[in-house]
């Protein structure tokens, strides 16, 4: 019998695949597997590591050493304690993130989630925490999709899931176009951590889709230590690297 149902279940995946193929997440052309970018696409992506900011992950381009910090971080250092990207922030990725936030494409969230899931930090097991939306504007978008990459980072990795750890107590206007310090205006103080007693002593990984100037990373990271949070580490699917990818 269960061989019978295992045959069943092949015949119908295999139909599956047949009528609506595995496409590839940047352009759509059809490909081996779920989730598999084309080698267009793949070629596209520009995959960041070592050498980097040992705070904010800004990559460096000759190795300054291990533990070195980028002129920012020294000048001003962000209240997470470390930050990591898949990917610079480009077109591919830049199409990958449109499609999960406002394209209703949730299956990104897994594919994302892949890329991410070599940069979570190793040691003890963490509190991961999505960067929340403003209830409005899950009502009107349908899902959070930072939480639905949070959802996918933790599977099968022992790391202790919070959707509801850290709420956005305001809405906040878009900060497409703003600069630096008019973003971190626009968020300061708009978050707040729902149960203090959850959140103290542990260590914290927040998930986010991008990262641009880090104010909405910061004020997260911020609201987490008043908290009493131990650490704070960010992972997100893509990172601006060029200033002039910042307004878009």
């Amino acid at each position: 019998m269960r061989l019978l149902v295992g045959g069943l279940r092949g015949i119908a995946g295999a139909g599956l695949r047949f009528a609506l193929p595995p496409r590839c997440p940047g352009c759509g052309v059809i490909t081996p597997d779920m989730h598999q970018f084309c080698l267009d696409c793949w070629s596209a992506l520009d995959f960041l590591g070592d050498p980097q900011c040992a705070r904010c992950g800004a990559p460096f381009e000759v190795d300054p050493g291990p533990g070195a910090l980028c002129g920012g971080c020294h000048a001003d250092p962000p209240a997470f304690d470390s930050m990591r990207a898949a990917v610079a922030y480009g077109p591919i990725a830049r199409a990958l993130a449109l499609k999960l936030k406002y394209g209703r494409r949730p299956g990104i969230a897994h594919t994302v989630a892949a890329q991410l899931r070599r940069h979570l930090p190793e040691g003890e097991l963490r509190l991961v925490v999505p960067v929340p939306l403003h209830r409005w504007r899950i009502w009107t978008r349908g899902y959070n999709q930072s939480a639905l990459m949070a959802r996918a980072v933790v599977r099968g990795t022992g790391h202790l899931l919070a959707l509801d750890a850290l709420v956005r107590t305001r809405a906040t206007p878009s900060l497409r176009g703003l600069g630096p310090d008019q973003r971190a205006k626009a968020v300061r103080g708009a978050f707040a951590v729902r149960d203090r007693g959850a959140v103290k002593g542990r260590a914290v990984l927040l998930v986010d889709d991008v990262y641009t100037t880090g104010a909405t990373a910061d004020a997260c990271a911020r609201a987490l230590r008043r908290a009493g949070a131990s650490r704070v580490d960010l992972i997100c699917w893509a990172r601006v690297v060029r200033d002039e990818d910042v307004a878009r």
